[in-house]
C-alpha cells in the first residue's frame, strides 16, 4: 500500500511539473549550445514553450520572455535529443518461426513501455527511437518510431504523422541471420529469391487494387502483409535493411533498384569496402560502433573506419545502438569512437542527431535545435565526445523525462539493484523500496 501511495504521489508530481513546463516558457541560459543546424553557440540561450523551440542563440541575441522560468546551465552543453535509428528497447518481439517473411507483424503490438530499457535510453539522452523487431527473418515485421515521453501506453509514446497515423518502417535482413532450415532460406541466393517473390506479389496486389477502381466486387481479398509491402513500393514505408557483408550490402541495393525503393542500410559492417557504391546509390547507412566485434559471423569483420569511409565517399551516415548490442546509456560514446577511427567531429555529432532524423523522415521535427521544432534536447556535463561527460537531463517536447540528480534516474544511468526492474516506468520509487 505504501509503495502504491508513493507511486501515485510521484505521478501526480510529474503531471503537475509537466503542466507548468508546457504553460510557462522555459529558458536555458549560459550553456555551450550545439544546434547542429549551425555553428556552436557560446553563452547560449534556448527557449522552449508548449513543446516547441521558441528561440535559440547567444545571450546577446535572444530576448527572454518576461514570464520565462530560467534554468542556469552555465558550463553545461546543450544538444538536440539523440536519435537512435535502430534499437530493441521495450522488450520488442517480432515475427515467429512460422515463416521467413512476415510483413503483417507490427512492433506496435509488442512494446512494453514500462520496460527498464526505455528508461535507460532516456538516461543516455535518446529522445527518438526506431524500435525494430529482430533480424532472424528476411522480413520480421513493421518497426515503430517512438518519442521517449513519460507515457503509460505505447500510444502515448508512438509518433504520429500529420494525418494522425502511427509511424514506422519495415525490417528486412539478409546474410547469415535468416539462413536456417526450411521454410527459411538456406543460401544467400535463395534469400534474395524469396524476397523478390514476395515483392512481385505486392506489385500484383497493387495492380489489382488499381484496376478495381474502388469497386468492392473487383477488389482482391484484403492481405495485411501485402498492404505493408505496397507501402514499401510506394515509398510511404521506409525499409530498414539489416546487412553486414559487402556482397550482402550490394544485394540490398540491388533489390531496392529492382523494386523502386531506397533502403536505409543498417550495421553495414563492411561498408568501407563498397562505400563508393553506397554513395552512388544515394542510400543512407546507419552504422554501429562496437569495440568487441563478434556475436554474429559477419560482425567478426566489422571495419571500425566505416563512418570515415562513408563520410569521405559523400554518403549519409547515422549511428545506432542496436540496444542491447550496445547500451543506450552510452550512445554518445559511439560518436567518440567514430571520430577516433577517422570520422570528423561534425559528422559524428550529426550522426547522433539530424542524420538519423532524416533516415526516419523526421528531420522537420527533430535532430536539431531550431525554432518551431520539437523541444527535444539534452543537458550534458561537458563536451559530448569526452568519455567523462554525463547526460544530466533529457527533455522531450518540453517535458523533463530524465534528471541524473534524482535518485531513481541516477540508478537507471549507473546501474545497481533495481535498475533493471520493469513495470516501474518513469516514476519515483521512494528510494527504490518495494
Amino acid at each position: 500500500m505504501e509503495r502504491n501511495v508513493c507511486i501515485a504521489a510521484a505521478v501526480a508530481l510529474l503531471m503537475a511539473t509537466t503542466a507548468v513546463a508546457q504553460e510557462v516558457p522555459q529558458a536555458f541560459v549560459g550553456a555551450q549550445i550545439v544546434p547542429v543546424s549551425g555553428a556552436s553557440i557560446d553563452d547560449g540561450v534556448l527557449v522552449v514553450h508548449k513543446g516547441k523551440i521558441v528561440s535559440v542563440g547567444s545571450r546577446a541575441s535572444v530576448r527572454l520572455p518576461s514570464n520565462a522560468e530560467q534554468h542556469d546551465v552555465t558550463g553545461k552543453w546543450l544538444l538536440p535529443g539523440l536519435v537512435d535509428t535502430h534499437s530493441h528497447v521495450g522488450q520488442i518481439a517480432g515475427a515467429d518461426a512460422s515463416g521467413p517473411i512476415q510483413p503483417d507483424v507490427r512492433a506496435l503490438d509488442a512494446v512494453n513501455v514500462r520496460a527498464a530499457s526505455i528508461h535507460k535510453a532516456r538516461a543516455g539522452g535518446i529522445t527518438t527511437v526506431n524500435v525494430m523487431p529482430g533480424s532472424g527473418h528476411l522480413l520480421s515485421g513493421q518497426t515503430l518510431y517512438l518519442k521517449l515521453r513519460a507515457g503509460k501506453t505505447v500510444e502515448d509514446l508512438a509518433i504520429r504523422d500529420s494525418n494522425g497515423r502511427i509511424t514506422g518502417g519495415i525490417k528486412m535482413a539478409n546474410g547469415t541471420n535468416p539462413m536456417k532450415a526450411s521454410p527459411f532460406p538456406g543460401t544467400r541466393a535463395r534469400s534474395a529469391a524469396l524476397m523478390r517473390e514476395q515483392l512481385v506479389k505486392a506489385q500484383e496486389y497493387r495492380t489489382k487494387i488499381e484496376r478495381a477502381k474502388g469497386d468492392p466486387e473487383k477488389l482482391p481479398a484484403r492481405d495485411l502483409g501485402l498492404e505493408a509491402l505496397v507501402e514499401v513500393l510506394e515509398g510511404t514505408r521506409i525499409v530498414h535493411f539489416h546487412t553486414h557483408r559487402h556482397d550482402d550490402i550490394l544485394t540490398a541495393l540491388r533489390l531496392g533498384r529492382e523494386f523502386g525503393f531506397k533502403p536505409v542500410l543498417h550495421h553495414v559492417s563492411e561498408a568501407a569496402r563498397v562505400a563508393t557504391e553506397i554513395a552512388a546509390a544515394g542510400v543512407p547507412s546507419s552504422i554501429i560502433m562496437i569495440d568487441s566485434p563478434g556475436g554474429k559471423l559477419e560482425a567478426m569483420e566489422l571495419l571500425m573506419h566505416n563512418g570515415a569511409a562513408l563520410e569521405r565517399a559523400g554518403a549519409q551516415v547515422a549511428l545506432h545502438t542496436d540496444d542491447g548490442v550496445t547500451d543506450s546509456r552510452f550512445f554518445l560514446r559511439s560518436a567518440g569512437m567514430a571520430v577516433r577511427y577517422g570520422m570528423s567531429r561534425d559528422a559524428a555529432i550529426r550522426a547522433l542527431t539530424i542524420e538519423g532524423a532524416k533516415m526516419l523522415a523526421m528531420a522537420d521535427r527533430v535532430g536539431s535545435l531550431e525554432r518551431g521544432k520539437d523541444a527535444d534536447f539534452i543537458v550534458l556535463s561537458g563536451d559530448p565526445l569526452s568519455t567523462y561527460t554525463k547526460v544530466e537531463q533529457t527533455w522531450v517536447e518540453g517535458h523533463k523525462v530524465f534528471d541524473r540528480a534524482l535518485t531513481d534516474d541516477r540508478l537507471a544511468a549507473v546501474g545497481g539493484w533495481g535498475a533493471g526492474h520493469d513495470q516501474d516506468g518513469h516514476v519515483a520509487m521512494c528510494g527504490g523500496e518495494e
